[in-house]
């Protein structure tokens, strides 16, 4: 019986303060980065596809990216 894959994955993204960006895989050991957006989009897909060696890739992957940002006001 093969085994079901996720139909989305959701990745927690952080902006770094060095302009590159981290992503953590919500529910699963996934763990990837990049120096661009484009970056760590192409190096997301290609930690699924290692992780997901001998099961199905799920349909979907969510970037969630939240910007925290501080602004002066005095």
């Amino acid at each position: 019986m093969q085994e079901q894959s996720p139909r989305e994955l959701v990745f927690d993204v952080t902006q770094e303060a060095d302009g590159g960006y981290t992503a953590e895989c919500l529910g699963h050991d996934i763990f990837t980065q990049g120096a661009s957006w484009s970056e760590l989009r192409y190096n997301v897909r290609e930690a699924l596809e290692a992780y997901c060696f001998d099961s199905p890739l799920p349909e979907s992957v969510r970037l969630h990216l939240v910007r925290d940002e501080l602004l002066a006001l005095a």
